[in-house]
C-alpha cells in the first residue's frame, strides 16, 4: 500500500436511496346516477325536433319537418294511447293490447330461434364434417331479407300470427346460429382435454364446458336477434294481423296520424331496449362474473 494511499481519508458510503412510496390508486370517480351521463344525447333531439317543426326545417333526404307533430302533440297522444280520456277515439287506451300481442309474438319467434340455433350451432362448431355440409345451405339461405320471405309466408301460412312468428324466427335464428358456430371455434382445446381427463363423456362436455366457455359470443348473438326481431316484427304484423303495434303504425298510416305513427315507433324502441336489457340481467344472473358483452 502507497503513502498517497494512506494519508486518503476512507470516502463515505452513501446510504442507499429509498424507495419511492407507492401512491395510493385513485378511485374513479363514478356518477350517482350513471345513466344521467345519456341525458344530453335524447334533449337535444327533443330540442332540435321542436325547432326543426316551428321553423319548417328541410334536412337531408328532403325530410319536410314541418309536417312533423311536435314533442308535445306526440307524448299528449301517448298519455291517450296509454291511459285514455284525452281524445277517447280508437286508439285510446289501447296501448297494453297492442304491446302484449306484439311482445308475444317476439318472444315465441325469438325462443323458437334459440332452441334451433343453439344447439345447431354448437354442433356445428364441433363437427367439421357438419359444418362442411351446413354451412353453404345456411350462407346462401341468410342473405335473402326477411321482407322477401314475407310474400311467401302469406301464401304458405297464411295471414295471423304464426306468419308473423315464423318472420321473426327466420330474422333471429341465423345471428344466434353464427355467434354460436364463432364461439365454440374459439373455445380453447386443452379445457376440452381437462375434461377428458377427468373422465366427462364427450357428449356431456358439449353442455358443460363448451356452452358455457362461449356463452359470450352466444348472448352476443342473442342481443342481435332480439333486436332483429323487433324490426322484423312491424314487417309481420302489417297485413292481416289487427292487434299489435306493427298493425297500429299500419293504421295510422292509413289515416295520415303521424304522430300515432311516432308513439308507436316509440314504444317498439323502447320495448326493444327493455328487452335487451332484461336479456342481458337473466344471463348476467345465470352466469354470475362470466364475462358478458353490456
Amino acid at each position: 500500500m502507497t503513502t498517497t494511499e494512506l494519508a486518503t481519508p476512507p470516502r463515505a458510503v452513501a446510504p442507499p436511496a429509498a424507495a419511492p412510496a407507492e401512491r395510493p390508486a385513485r378511485r374513479r370517480r363514478r356518477f350517482p346516477l350513471g345513466w344521467t351521463i345519456a341525458l344530453p344525447v335524447p334533449i337535444l333531439i327533443l330540442i332540435g325536433w321542436q325547432l326543426g317543426v316551428q321553423h319548417a326545417w328541410t334536412l337531408p333526404f328532403d325530410i319536410k319537418m314541418a309536417f312533423l307533430p311536435t314533442p308535445g302533440e306526440v307524448a299528449l297522444r301517448g298519455a291517450d294511447f296509454a291511459f285514455g280520456g284525452i281524445y277517447d277515439d280508437s286508439f285510446s287506451g289501447t296501448l297494453w293490447g297492442h304491446l302484449g300481442a306484439s311482445a308475444l309474438r317476439v318472444v315465441q319467434g325469438f325462443g323458437l330461434a334459440v332452441v334451433v340455433a343453439v344447439p345447431l350451432g354448437v354442433l356445428m362448431g364441433r363437427s367439421k364434417l357438419l359444418f362442411r355440409m351446413l354451412e353453404p345451405t345456411v350462407n346462401l339461405i341468410r342473405p335473402i331479407p326477411v321482407t322477401a320471405w314475407a310474400p311467401l309466408t302469406l301464401l304458405i301460412i297464411g295471414f295471423g300470427d304464426r306468419s308473423t312468428v315464423f318472420l321473426v324466427f327466420i330474422a333471429a335464428v341465423f345471428p344466434i346460429l353464427l355467434n354460436t358456430i364463432s364461439g365454440v371455434h374459439q373455445v380453447p382445446g386443452r379445457l376440452l382435454e381437462a375434461a377428458a381427463m377427468l373422465g366427462t363423456p364427450r357428449l356431456q362436455a358439449l353442455y358443460k364446458v363448451v356452452m358455457p366457455a362461449a356463452a359470450s359470443q352466444i348472448i352476443a348473438g342473442m342481443r342481435i336477434a332480439m333486436g332483429l326481431a323487433w324490426v322484423i316484427l312491424v314487417v309481420g304484423e302489417t297485413v292481416g294481423i289487427s292487434t299489435g303495434l306493427g298493425a297500429l303504425i299500419t293504421q295510422a298510416r292509413e289515416q295520415s296520424r303521424t304522430d300515432l305513427i311516432i308513439m308507436g315507433m316509440i314504444v317498439i324502441g323502447l320495448a326493444g331496449f327493455l328487452a335487451d336489457r332484461l336479456l342481458t340481467l337473466v344471463f348476467a344472473i345465470a352466469f354470475g362474473r362470466r364475462p358478458i358483452q353490456k
